[in-house]
């Protein structure tokens, strides 16, 4: 008997960083990404192990994306004796390309300027790669189109599915001479504000799913959208100060440049200049321009990239000009990285952290062991270079940035699945994120999850899958997209205080290919789905509906007040003359009352509550 297939966890698991899973076949050793671990010591230090598989042994890797957590070891291994292919997409090529450039050569600085000022514990501190290395590793880089079913020989095949988290991201489906793993990769939101939106590849028997956000929603605006950036750019001017934004050079920094764009044209924050200091953030600007494909069809991005008042900073003269202060006027800054884990951010940080006039806007998740997380949490000191700094300036949190999917995102992708996994591996999240997201998927999809540790093994069998556990609780539910409510005659008259509380689910927009909605299809959906409401209220004398839930994704604040509208307007007309008044207030999940039955969707995620109260 031969050697068992199997997946071995050697990164992104009891962290979000350092992405890397070996699935062994036969003879073929395949890592799929090969990511950089950041944050806390205990997995920096990892960074250094040697590699529990010689890199000479490693038959392929295979690339989710271009951030560093996800392809920043890639020379490492290469380093080590890695020359076989490194499967990816077009857009991760062009940004790896650059992402890896850009760490080498911060790598071997930072081990001569750690040399230098004699802060480094290491006689002498080296670079875990360098730029040499670098280069060998670029023309492995080759090419896979998305949809496109690539054979690697073996009996293995490889096809990459758009993830939408940044250019060239994508979810990964191994196919092995017995079974299928699928490997989510970062998996963006249901609505990027740069690129197209992610599609939803063919189920797996095992899957991998990120678990980032696994424990906490994204929050919707309560006003206008980014008001926490444009207020605190605001009084960040008016007491003669400057905003500094650490942001991802990749993708992060366009998304971030786009919204000061906005917000400058609405007349929501003063024109002062904007400096994006970051080579690659400006590297990677030029690879998006010519991505038309993937970008959304509204966007253009000369329309924000090249405004009067942003100002690329390239050479080391002109960010160290910046740095020192020379530029005594309030401006923004926005330079990578977005943690404020390393790059030209930790320059900035140390020279304005100490004014009070000043303020740093962080824009996205940030990893434990970070200075970003540490800034988050409170810190009043931060170390730079070997000295303690103060932290006086304001520090504010946009949480509104974030292109990683939440937890109902991350449902709903699993929920689309077909077939549906065997059992779900949760990896890519900090240990209770990963929890909350495991116990979720067992509890909301009736599907095996488990969250694994790192080094561990899992043979994976060709036995037959399970039926699926969501068919059997469907019950005849239509599939995604469909009108039909999930409720009966019994859930129905449930309720509190003897009266009937009906609960019903929402209903899910059909989409055009670039991912807007039907015009009229939720007005039409919405009163499909009173009709069944009516009918079942009518069959066990309750009442019409005190709770709404609404599945259909709420993009912005306009969205939001025009779907309640609708169901305010539906709803009151079926009430007829006598219609009592009707009080429209979102709620959330929490606050829900006590004794409501919620039932199980099988459809779609809700975005939100909406609570109506009759009478």
């Amino acid at each position: 008997m031969g050697t068992p297939e199997s997946l071995t966890f050697l990164g992104a698991v009891g962290t979000v960083t350092g992405s890397k899973t070996l699935v062994t076949v036969g003879d073929r050793r395949i890592l799929v990404d090969a990511g950089m671990f950041q944050g806390e010591k205990q997995w920096r230090r990892r960074n250094w192990d040697p590699f529990p598989v010689p890199p000479a042994e490693l038959s392929d890797v295979v690339l989710t994306h271009a951030h560093m957590d996800h392809c920043g070891f890639l020379p490492a291994l290469v380093r080590g004796g890695f020359s076989g292919p490194v499967w990816c997409t077009e857009g991760t090529k062009q940004l790896a390309t650059i992402v890896l450039r850009d760490a080498g050569f911060l790598a071997e600085r930072e081990a001569q300027d750690a040399a230098e000022g004699g802060w480094s514990r290491h006689d002498p501190p080296l670079p875990i790669y360098t730029a040499e290395d670098v280069e060998r590793s670029l023309p492995l880089l080759t090419e896979v189109r998305y949809d496109a079913d690539a054979d690697l020989g073996d009996g293995l095949g490889l096809r990459f599915t758009r993830a939408g988290h940044i250019l060239g991201s994508a979810s990964v489906t191994l196919t092995t001479p017995s079974t299928s793993v699928l490997f989510s990769g970062d998996l963006g939101r249901h609505d990027h504000p740069v690129l197209r939106p992610r599609d939803t590849p063919s189920g797996a028997a095992y899957v991998l799913v990120e678990s980032t956000y696994g424990d906490r929603e994204h929050p919707e605006p309560v006003n206008l959208p980014h008001e926490d950036l444009a207020d605190v750019i605001r009084r960040t001017v008016a007491r003669d100060g400057s905003v500094l934004v650490p942001a991802f050079a990749i993708d992060r920094t366009e998304v971030v440049l786009r919204v000061l764009a906005q917000l400058r044209q609405d007349g929501r924050i003063p024109t002062v200049p904007i400096y994006v200091n970051s080579p690659m953030a400006s590297a990677a600007l030029e690879v998006y321009r010519r991505a038309h494909d993937e970008l959304r069809p509204d966007l253009d991005l000369d329309d924000f990239a090249r405004l009067d008042n942003v100002h690329e900073v390239r050479s080391a003269e002109e960010s160290m000009a910046l740095t020192q202060g020379r530029h005594r006027a309030p401006h923004i800054v926005v330079t990578s990285s977005g943690m404020a884990s390393g790059g030209r951010v930790l320059h900035h940080l140390e020279r304005m952290l100490p004014d009070p006039r000043n303020s740093v806007v962080l824009t996205g998740f940030q990893g434990a062991g970070t200075r970003g997380r540490a800034l988050l949490e409170g810190a009043t000191q931060l170390k730079f270079h070997g000295a303690y700094v103060p932290v006086r300036a304001e520090i504010v949190h946009d949480r509104e940035f974030s292109v990683h999917a939440d937890a109902s995102d991350l449902l709903d992708w699993l929920r689309d699945l077909r077939p549906a996994p065997r059992t779900v591996f949760v990896v890519h999240g900090e240990p209770d994120s990963a929890q909350a997201l495991a116990a979720r998927i067992h509890g909301e999809l009736g599907l095996v999850a488990a969250v694994p540790a790192y080094g561990e093994k899992v043979v994976l069998t060709a036995a037959p899958p399970p039926a699926d556990p969501r068919e059997a609780n469907r019950g005849g539910i239509p599939e995604r997209g469909a009108s039909r409510p999930v409720a009966t005659a019994a859930a129905v008259s449930a309720g509190t205080s003897g009266a009937a509380t009906l609960v019903f689910l929402g209903v899910q927009e059909p989409r055009d290919g670039s991912g807007r909605a039907v015009a009229g299809s939720f007005e039409a959906q919405a009163a499909a789905v009173l009709d069944r409401i009516g009918s079942l209220a009518q069959a066990t004398g309750g009442d019409l509906t005190s709770l709404v839930r609404l599945g259909a994704y709420l993009r912005d604040g306009e969205g939001y007040a025009v779907r309640l509208a609708i169901w305010h307007r539906l709803i009151a007309a079926r009430l007829g003359d006598a219609a009592p008044a009707l009080t429209v207030s979102p709620v959330s999940h929490e606050e829900l009352p006590t004794g409501v039955e919620v039932l199980a969707d099988a459809v779609v995620r809700p975005r939100a509550w909406t609570a109506i109260s009759i009478g």
